[in-house]
């Protein structure tokens, strides 16, 4: 196994722009790499923590949910109480439900829309919680209140049996 370098403290405010610059640039393994360094020597960083999450969904896309769901979720718990926890649970719901709609297939309308409507819950106890004029979190409901209005197959399924949906990969 080849050892880990460990960057140098003074480094972490340039590492973190250079991990969001690789988010922005479609390169989520090495932003979620970068923040690796970081958390290693600032477990708490929350910069780091955030970014890290987002670079967790930002793989949804292309190599699924496993093991990213979980890992993402279990940041949600490592954010201090200056960051809203329900947005950020928000937007793993929301990009969760997106990554359902884009695979397709029988039931992945009804699946996405359970996704999309527990983002829908998280962004509204986001805003009665956290910051009610909190424009991020209304952005986020708005768009996934757009993907359901204008997606048909977008729509909670006839059956009794949604959780089955929501454990769904």
């Amino acid at each position: 196994m080849v050892e880990l370098k460990r960057l140098n403290p003074e480094a972490v405010p340039a590492a973190i722009v250079r991990a969001k610059q690789y988010r922005l640039l479609n390169e989520p393994n090495e932003a979620e790499s970068i923040c690796l360094d970081i958390l290693d020597i600032i477990p708490d960083h929350q910069d780091a923590l955030i970014t890290l999450l987002l670079s967790l969904t930002d793989k949804f896309a292309e190599n699924g949910l496993l093991p990213s769901f979980e890992q993402a979720q279990g940041i949600v718990d490592r954010l201090d109480d200056s960051h809203c926890k329900y947005y950020y649970s928000g937007i793993i719901y929301e990009r969760r439900g997106k990554h359902h709609l884009r695979q397709g297939g029988p039931g992945s309308g009804n699946v996405a829309y359970e996704w999309l409507h527990k983002a829908l819950e998280a962004f509204s106890e986001a805003l009665e919680s956290c910051d009610p004029d909190n424009q991020d979190t209304i952005l986020r409901w708005n768009s996934c209140a757009r993907i359901i209005n204008s997606h048909p197959d977008v729509k909670p399924v006839d059956s009794d049996n949604v959780e089955m949906l929501l454990d769904s990969y």
